[in-house]
């Protein structure tokens, strides 16, 4: 009797085991970069962001889809933020015709497309760094 419900137990854990050691896979767009809202922003259905310099910002929902808003103007203190706000003027739903609030500025929103996960940030600064480099040397050719 006792040998049946050790048993039992330990295939019961070796069952559950995987489920919960396995990490959940982000969410992949079928089609990337198109204009879409997001669903109730200030009730928890953002996650998490990342700063895209201050031109745009991805933002990552509880369904681990990834979203990049462009911004108007730019957004002078997003690089550096912690945290952020959403002002969608009354509605339930994040769109281009929303704003986010870094530090107390408002920075409107242009353009809010599907996206996929952002590339870690020395690598974007490493692209953007030679993209630059390249833009420089077809600028001005040396002699």
């Amino acid at each position: 009797m006792m040998k049946n419900a050790m048993l039992s137990l330990l295939v019961a854990a070796a069952i559950a085991a995987p489920a919960y050691s396995k990490k959940p896979e982000p969410h992949v767009w079928p089609e990337v970069g198109v204009e879409t809202k997001i669903n109730f922003p200030n009730q928890g259905a953002i996650r998490n962001f990342e700063a895209d310099g201050s031109e745009g910002i991805w933002l990552e929902d509880r369904q681990r889809r990834w979203y990049y808003a462009e911004l108007l103007g730019g957004c002078q203190e997003l690089n550096f933020a912690q945290a952020i706000g959403f002002d969608t003027r009354g509605s339930a739903t994040f769109d281009k015709f929303s704003t986010i609030i870094v530090a107390g500025d408002k920075c409107q929103v242009a353009s809010l497309v599907t996206a996929s996960k952002p590339l870690p940030r020395k690598e974007r600064q490493k692209l953007r760094k030679q993209a630059l480099a390249a833009g420089k040397d077809v600028a001005a050719p040396s002699n």
